[in-house]
């Protein structure tokens, strides 16, 4: 929080950060590794497919 000069670029910062992180939370411990890896590499795509 002391990078932040002002609480609202913080608070756009977390929001965004927030949407981004709960795209790539797969948690892991409740699924196989097989489903894992599907879902990771479908997250990367989408993710690619939103940054290009």
């Amino acid at each position: 929080m002391l990078r932040f000069r002002q609480m609202k670029s913080l608070q756009k910062f977390t929001s965004v950060h927030a949407n981004i992180g709960n795209h790539f939370n797969l948690e892991r411990h409740l699924v196989s590794r097989e489903i894992y890896k599907e879902r990771r590499s479908a997250a990367i795509a989408e993710w690619q497919n939103l940054a290009a």
